[in-house]
């Protein structure tokens, strides 16, 4: 507690002493701490590296400060609603929360606070529905797109080869990981897979014998994974132990991580996982060589993993909150922008190939829309594999079972509303 303490007071000196009124200020709920600390730090390095590098190279966002604030959590849902609490004030124009948990319990503050809150690609799947939450935003995709893709990419497009298997979901018991068993459950009744879902709880992440000699006795055909943190690692060198065929092991995108693969190595090649963006070096990764890291204004230990999943995908986090605050900017004519203004952005979003081409992100990742009713979009992802050394794509972009997924999130944001009556909605929120 004290040193949460301390980490707040310091996050609050920073906010009063160095951020003018006109700074563009981003709450970042970080965990560069506890177990999930191995995902959590290349995430916030690409994260602040690109708001350092618009201030570096760009002079900001239309020659605001672009700062990205963090307050160290550990991925704790009572210190995230801490931190989310004591720096609320401080002319936020977003908050980042990560931890399914912490979203879930921001959301119903945020709505209030009017504050939006970008929880990309993680979180409450239902969220997606932006007439009952027009304040949050999850895109690219949700869960349940995610869990969607999945079913694609092991039973054909017509989902025709999924008739007599069975799935495995090997998650972490957790919000986040529990937040895809619904659609699996409900989806199995429709192609005629069984579904099997095996928790891991936080203190089991480095010692899952337990959960593999129950996959291996219930020999499935797929095993999906929604882990985090050291529960990916663990999960691997189980799965290399016990010699479970890697290939048919798949992972969510926050299951894709280098690090989490380098601990098997060789004997981990095969393995799968679904990616909103392809790593490597592009136009945007050296200018962050050369404007931020090359200055000394990095955090990184290791220039290594400006080319790898989880430093590639903060860099693409940061960027699509700039974008939402550039398309806010740019709208209501002026660089000051306010919460209201930038939830605008967020709904308003339009990110084509010429601006990826413009931002140096060709071929990191794809075209992403948003719109009023849809937060979300309901993008595409690829499959990565591990070669033993690193995670190359193996397929085009899938596209998630939309028709299915849509109506399915839009139920549940209606239960939601009414668990949480009376929940206000849009109201008269302005949509465009």
């Amino acid at each position: 507690m004290k040193k949460l303490i301390k980490i707040l007071l310091s996050s609050v000196l920073l906010t009063t002493s160095s951020f003018a009124y006109a700074d563009l200020n981003v709450l970042n709920l970080s965990y560069r701490t506890g177990p999930f600390a191995i995902t959590g730090i290349p995430l916030m390095d690409g994260m602040l590296d690109y708001s350092n590098l618009l201030n570096e190279r760009d002079g900001g966002i239309g020659g605001e400060k672009y700062n990205m604030i963090e307050c160290e959590t550990g991925y704790n849902t009572a210190k995230g609603i801490e931190c989310y609490s004591k720096l609320k004030g401080d002319n936020l124009l977003t908050v980042h929360p990560w931890s399914t948990g912490i979203t879930n319990q921001v959301i119903p503050l945020a709505n209030v606070d009017n504050i939006p809150v970008f929880s990309m690609a993680y979180g409450l799947s239902a969220a997606a529905d932006g007439n009952t939450f027009p304040w949050i935003f999850n895109f690219p995709a949700t869960y349940w797109d995610g869990a969607s893709i999945m079913l694609k990419y092991i039973g054909g497009y017509d989902m025709s080869g999924l008739n007599g298997k069975k799935i495995v979901l090997l998650h972490l018991d957790h919000p986040y990981g529990k937040e895809p068993i619904p659609f699996f459950k409900k989806l199995s009744k429709e192609y005629g897979y069984s579904f099997i879902s095996i928790p891991v709880g936080l203190k089991e992440m480095q010692n899952q014998s337990a959960q593999w000699l129950q996959i291996r006795r219930e020999k499935p055909d797929y095993v999906l994974m929604w882990g985090w943190g050291a529960m990916n690692a663990g999960a691997v060198k189980e799965a290399v132990k016990t010699r479970f065929d890697m290939s048919r092991f798949i992972g969510i995108w926050w299951s894709g991580h280098d690090d989490d693969l380098m601990v098997a190595g060789q004997k981990a090649k095969g393995y799968k996982a679904l990616s909103l963006n392809i790593p490597g070096r592009y136009p945007v990764i050296d200018d962050i060589e050369k404007f931020v890291i090359n200055k000394g204004l990095s955090k990184i230990k290791n220039k290594n993993i400006i080319y790898r999943n989880f430093y590639t995908r903060g860099v693409m986090i940061s960027m699509l909150n700039a974008e939402a605050i550039r398309t806010a900017q740019k709208h209501f004519k002026t660089s000051k922008v306010n919460a209201e203004q930038v939830r605008w952005g967020f709904e308003n979003l339009n990110i084509t190939q010429e601006r990826l081409s413009a931002l140096g992100m060709t071929g990191m990742i794809y075209p992403i829309q948003t719109s009023c009713s849809d937060h979300n979009g309901h993008h595409p992802a690829w499959v990565i594999q591990w070669d033993g050394e690193k995670f190359e794509p193996i397929t085009d972009l899938i596209t998630p079972i939309k028709n299915v997924v849509r109506p399915m999130l839009e139920e549940a944001a209606k239960k939601y509303a009414e668990s949480n009556s009376p929940w206000p909605g849009r109201n008269n929120i302005p949509c465009n």
